[in-house]
């Protein structure tokens, strides 16, 4: 996920647009002390970060040290996780320059856990940690051989953001109920309801934005992807990523996309002039629609469940065991991460939830969007989230799809290759990358 971008323009939910970001710096830890600038006998815990990751955003660090008087809490970040994680690799091949708490991103999550378990502690034992309280998959995602190395702070379930303006024009039903029922259980369905669309269209109207973001959502919906249980990359013989690939493939040969790659300049401008009714949307981009669509965009847009349950996105906290101050870290990131916690997250932020047990409380379960026409998004996310499966992650996962996604199947979307041909390029572009 390209979180750095989206995380810098999401809107919080029901406040506006985001009122600031992390802060810079080129170091991506910073140093613990017993005082550390906060004081004799306080502790300074550093937490490590990318992007405006929302935790000191959402009042989260400032909420914990009045709580605890003895904790002085400071924030570095770096801009963009793809220069943020090599570093993180070095300094835990080195032990030295690595913050309290170190985040990780859920496609870099498979390769620390395979790599890195041994200089990362045991958050499953670390104080106030309730394993049933996250979702069993997203709590699997960072466990190997019964060690948990990471707790989940949120994941990207997804749902369909559609205009209802364009679906009424099309003669599709516009009530998120019924439009959830065109689709529900089989991305096939979708697919056929776009060619739905296509025959009524509004001018100058495509049925969603792009083939490579209709693959992405039907891979999120699959528990076997690029990897098998054992290890071994699979994607090019797997059903499932050949049926994400073909579906998708069809949507661009039938001529219901727009042509357009996922955040660019042109496809934040279809947004702004209304020229794709559907979008494949984790909880997250919500906020990303409004601030794109603009005002314009109020009420027309609506949220509906999708084909099938499909997560894309999220994130995690881990405690390297060369920190000086390994047990206060854990108890931080436990109490970060915490159902309520991630409620108040939620709440000022947008991201969604990775602990179940927070479904149940007020800010989640009641949580609407007035911009999508007070759709009850809390309802709608918790019950993808739910059914999202428990998926075989890889540690060359993110290398694999953006081949796939912007080699082989933008040239099928925009350059109207095969699809054969366009496979073949992201095969060729992968097997290259991976040095194969």
């Amino acid at each position: 996920m390209r979180r750095a971008v989206i995380l810098a323009v999401v809107a919080a939910l029901g406040a506006g647009l985001l009122a600031g970001c992390a802060e810079d710096s080129d170091d991506p830890a910073g140093s613990s002390s017993d005082d550390g600038g906060g004081g004799k006998g306080r502790t300074t815990l550093t937490v490590g970060v990318f992007g405006a990751f929302g935790l000191k955003e959402a009042g989260l660090y400032d909420e914990y040290m009045k709580l605890n008087k003895n904790i002085v809490i400071k924030q570095t970040s770096i801009e963009r996780n793809e220069n943020y994680y090599p570093q993180l690799l070095t300094h835990l091949g080195s032990g030295s320059g690595l913050a309290d708490i170190q985040a990780v991103e859920v496609n870099n999550i498979a390769e620390i856990t395979a790599t890195q378990s041994g200089k990362l502690a045991d958050l499953g034992k670390a104080a106030g940690v309730q394993k049933d309280a996250f979702l069993p998959w997203k709590w699997e995602q960072a466990t190997k051989d019964g060690k948990t190395i990471a707790l989940g702070t949120d994941i990207g379930p997804q749902g369909i953001c559609y205009r209802k303006d364009l679906f009424a024009k099309a003669g599709l039903p516009s009530d998120r109920e019924a439009v959830g029922k065109l689709w529900a259980g089989d991305w096939n369905k979708y697919l056929a309801a776009g060619k739905q669309f296509k025959a009524k269209a509004p001018k100058g109207t495509s049925f969603v934005d792009s083939a490579s973001g209709v693959m992405a959502a039907i891979t999120g919906s699959n528990e076997n992807r690029f990897y098998d249980k054992g290890g071994k990359i699979v994607y090019k013989t797997n059903p499932a990523v050949k049926e994400a690939w073909d579906i998708a493939a069809e949507f661009a040969s039938a001529g219901l996309t727009g042509k357009l790659q996922q955040f660019t300049p042109a496809w934040d401008q279809g947004y702004a002039n209304g020229t794709f009714a559907t979008v494949s949307c984790p909880a997250w981009m919500l906020g990303y629609i409004q601030d794109k669509a603009g005002a314009a965009g109020k009420d027309k847009w609506d949220v509906a469940a999708a084909p099938r349950p499909s997560n894309w996105g999220g994130s995690f906290l881990t405690v390297p065991s060369a920190g000086k101050n390994t047990e206060e870290a854990a108890k931080l990131a436990a109490w970060l991460t915490a159902p309520a916690q991630q409620a108040k997250l939620f709440a000022k932020r947008g991201s969604f939830p990775s602990a179940q047990a927070a479904y149940s409380l007020p800010e989640v379960a009641g949580a609407k969007h007035a911009y999508f026409g007070n759709a009850p998004i809390g309802q709608i996310f918790s019950k993808a989230a739910e059914g999202v499966p428990v998926q075989i992650l890889g540690p060359k996962d993110l290398i694999i799809a953006q081949n796939l996604a912007d080699i082989g199947m933008l040239q099928v979307d925009q350059k109207g290759r095969s699809s054969q041909a366009g496979w073949d390029a992201a095969v060729k572009a992968i097997d290259n990358a991976l040095d194969q």
